[in-house]
């Protein structure tokens, strides 16, 4: 049996060893670390089989209610670390190993990081993941298996370079497949009506079909039984092959569906490629979820009863019409009836307020596309439009304005709107903004429909095994509670002025940054003074999260550290470090990453300040990259412009791991400066109702600082003065031109000096090491809410209604 492998450490090692030369038929000490890892892993899987059964077993005994969790990205990260915690036997592994002169994470770092999503909200639909599981309730996401993930990022000559991501080149250990629960998915073809018993039936020809194939990956909670699922869909060519289109073709279009996360839409053929994308999850996940709820239960009255559907940001709209579609064409219900279970068991998290991010697809893409279902989605928006007639009137503007489709488009986050029970934001800011400003006509419709929910991060993975030492630390002062209720952080509290407890965290911060430093120095060259300030921001690369603004102010820094004696000899050291990748398509976002190392070959390579000040872009930034810079960060640089970031979950890991964070009051910021004491942030900038206030009066004129601040036009000049000898004379005019030409939208400018005010004042205060330490243990004293297994329980609370599982 597997589960007595890990009995002891003696019959682990020898059962090890063994299935290690079974696998690959060679000596053990012939084998590399990668067959290694894949049979620790393989062991690890099987391990966890026994509750993974017991647990399926005991929700069909049970009858209870499950949640599944719809998104187009889970950023799962590495999964061995994790599973060997939450299984609670990484010591007795570590041990055994230690015996057969093994390190473990060595071993652990053979693993790939599953290509399975880009930024927050595939990371936050991973922790949600952990914590459901951790928790014990029923719960299980759904989405796509990529064959390349996003893309791995090379820097060469400074340019980000986009190659495919390979991380199953070498097999997933983790996920099983499932071939006998293969569905077929339509596309393209029409739709024919038939009349059958006075009822109008509607059936769908001549359409191209996809298998999608369902691979399951066991999500382990942390000591418990509970094992949930990650279902995640691959396309391949269906049984039959549709007639008049080449096979090579059709089945390169096929397997273009599973390949890549958010193909470039600049193009028809990429929007038509991201709609197939989104229904292809939509469709094959709920032809699941209906299939097992009508084996166990034999009807669909009851299904809002038993299942939620959770949409995680507007991607899975489609599961609105789509859940329709499956309740009038297959199972026979009426309009009413079937909007009705609709409407009861779908949910949705609105991530953003940013126009560009609340997907709108035109008409004529989707309605070829997919017929019958963009059919009932006109029937929604003319029922839904009727609706606000009554309310409004006829010709009210109100009525265009939240129709679901309009102007050609059709309009999915109104779309998951009105076909949903509950709508989310993720932080109490961003939840204010939609329901007083963006989304308050849909408020005041809706009443009670609107709630917060702000996100949380999994402490497990974020803490307990990205950083051992401060692990280590935390439970000697106030016990291991903590682990599994992060409220314990607060015991915290009366060591924050503890002088011995202050040197102790001083030397887990130091190891932090010295590995940091050590892997950056290894892979880019770059070597970076442990005791200097590490200032980081890691994030997607976007506009509104003003990476500009971060090396903008750089170049100052720069700039005055040459001029200024004075200033340079009561400087503290400050090393820059950013992490991002931007989208493939984004130009602008990888003319910043330019700028970034363009600036860094500069002041890393001038001995005058390079003791001062040093910079480094890292490269491919992801999560086990994130595991190893969140615990070493001293600055969290949080900078976006208010009413932009919906919440942030980089604020919360560096917070939980003793950053003070640098930032404005965004996102989840406001909740981290009153949870903390904003005396132990450095908050600065403007505010979400004077961004609002410059929005609607549009008095703003970024040629007015330009002129009014020599050290703004100072360091704009530079971009397009010839400064840059490096690079050509035109490198980074767009940026220039951006920032005053094009009204300086984000505001980088406006809140320019507030920034050199406010990193001026944390490089004074990290010289008062006293008094920094006790602000870095108050953060992590308060960062219990943060925790994702908060987070859950609301959504439990307010939103799924679910019950533990019942053993």
């Amino acid at each position: 049996m597997t589960t007595s492998l890990f009995k002891n450490k003696k019959v682990f090692k020898e059962a090890y060893v063994k299935r290690v030369e079974e696998m690959f038929g060679k000596r053990f000490d012939e084998t590399t670390m990668n067959e290694k890892y894949f049979t620790l892993a393989t062991m690890v899987r099987e391990y966890a089989s026994n509750n993974w059964i017991e647990t399926q077993g005991a929700l069909k005994k049970s009858n209870q209610k499950q949640t599944y969790y719809f998104s187009m990205e889970f950023l799962m990260g590495r999964l061995l670390t994790n599973n060997l915690t939450n299984l609670g036997i990484r010591n007795l592994v570590e041990e055994a190993f230690d015996d057969l002169s093994l390190d473990l994470n060595e071993i652990e770092d053979k693993e790939a990081d599953p290509g399975l999503g880009n930024g927050g909200l595939g990371r936050l639909a991973a922790c949600f993941l952990d914590s459901i599981a951790s928790l014990g309730y029923p719960g299980h996401g759904n989405g796509i298996r990529y064959r390349y993930g996003f893309f791995e990022q090379r820097i060469i000559d400074g340019y980000q370079v986009e190659v495919p991501d390979q991380w199953l080149q070498k097999g997933f250990v983790w996920d099983v497949r499932k071939e006998n629960e293969a569905v077929d998915i339509p596309f393209f073809g029409q739709v024919r009506m038939l009349e059958d018993n006075g009822k109008i039936k509607y059936v769908h020809e001549n359409a191209e079909y996809v298998k999608a194939v369902p691979y399951d990956v066991p999500i382990i909670g942390y000591d418990t039984k509970t094992v949930n699922n990650l279902i995640l869909w691959s396309a391949e060519p269906a049984r039959t092959y549709p007639q008049g289109i080449n096979a090579a073709e059709y089945e390169s279009n096929i397997r273009q569906i599973s390949e890549f996360l958010y193909p470039d839409d600049s193009t028809d053929e990429g929007k038509i490629l991201r709609l197939k994308q989104q229904y292809f999850f939509v469709a094959a996940g709920l032809k699941r979820i209906v299939n097992n709820h009508k084996e166990q239960y034999g009807t669909m009255e009851n299904f809002h009863e038993k299942v939620c559907l959770h949409i995680n940001d507007t991607h899975p709209a489609l599961l609105v019409p789509e859940l329709m579609r499956v309740l009038i064409d297959e199972e026979g219900y009426d309009w009413d009836t079937a909007w009705s279970i609709t409407t009861k068991t779908c949910a949705y998290t609105n991530h953003t307020i940013l126009a560009e991010a609340l997907e709108k697809w035109p008409v004529r893409l989707l309605q070829p596309l997919l017929p019958r279902v963009f059919m009932i989605t006109e029937e929604i928006n003319k029922r839904f439009c009727l609706d606000l007639i009554d309310r409004y009137g006829e010709g009210h503007p109100k009525v265009t304005e939240l129709a679901i489709i309009g102007e050609d488009l059709v309009r999915m986050a109104h779309l998951a709107i009105v076909g949903s029970f509950s709508v989310n934001g993720v932080a109490a800011l961003h939840t204010n903004i939609l329901k007083e400003i963006e989304m308050k006509d849909f408020n005041e419709l809706f009443k009670g429909r609107f709630n917060n929910k702000t996100n949380g991060i999994t402490h497990r993975r974020w803490l307990l095994n990205s950083n051992p030492e401060l692990s280590d630390l935390l439970t000697k002062l106030i016990g291991d509670g903590w682990i599994k209720d992060t409220m314990e952080f607060d015991k915290l509290m009366p060591y924050v002025t503890d002088e011995k407890v202050k040197k102790e965290f001083y030397d887990v911060k130091q190891a932090r940054k010295t590995a940091l430093a050590e892997r950056i120095e290894r892979e880019q060259g770059i070597k970076l003074d442990p005791n200097s300030i590490f200032d980081i921001q890691v994030k997607r690369m976007h506009e509104y999260k003003r990476q500009l603004m971060n090396i903008l102010h750089i170049m100052y820094l720069y700039n005055r550290l040459k001029d200024d004696s004075e200033f340079r000899q009561n400087f503290h050291p400050q090393s820059f470090i950013f992490g991002a990748k931007a989208a493939g398509g984004y130009d602008f976002a990888k003319k910043v990453i330019k700028l970034i190392n363009t600036v860094a070959d500069i002041v890393n390579n001038d001995e005058e300040t390079n003791s001062k000040l040093k910079l480094v872009f890292v490269e491919n930034y992801n999560v086990s990259y994130a595991e190893l810079i969140m615990p070493a960060a001293d600055l969290s640089e949080q900078i976006s412009t208010a009413t932009k970031e919906a919440s942030g979950t980089g604020n919360m890991k560096f917070m939980m791991n003793g950053a003070l964070t640098i930032g404005t009051l965004d996102g989840a910021n406001v909740e981290i400066s009153e949870f903390a004491g904003i005396e132990n942030e450095i908050i600065f900038g403007l505010n979400a109702d004077e961004v609002n206030e410059l929005n609607a009066t549009g008095d703003y004129n970024p040629w007015d600082i330009y002129y009014k601040d020599e050290r703004i036009r100072r360091v704009l000049d530079q971009l397009i003065n010839g400064y840059f000898s490096n690079v050509q004379p035109d490198e980074f005019r767009d940026i220039y031109d951006n920032l005053l030409h094009n009204g300086d939208s984000y505001y980088v400018l406006k809140d320019f000096d507030a920034y050199i005010n406010a990193q001026e004042k944390a490089n004074k205060m990290y010289q008062d090491q006293d008094k920094w330490l006790e602000k870095a243990l108050i953060n992590i004293a308060k960062s219990g809410y943060f925790s994702t297994d908060r987070t859950i329980e609301q959504y439990v609370e307010d939103i799924w209604h679910l019950e533990k599982i019942k053993f």
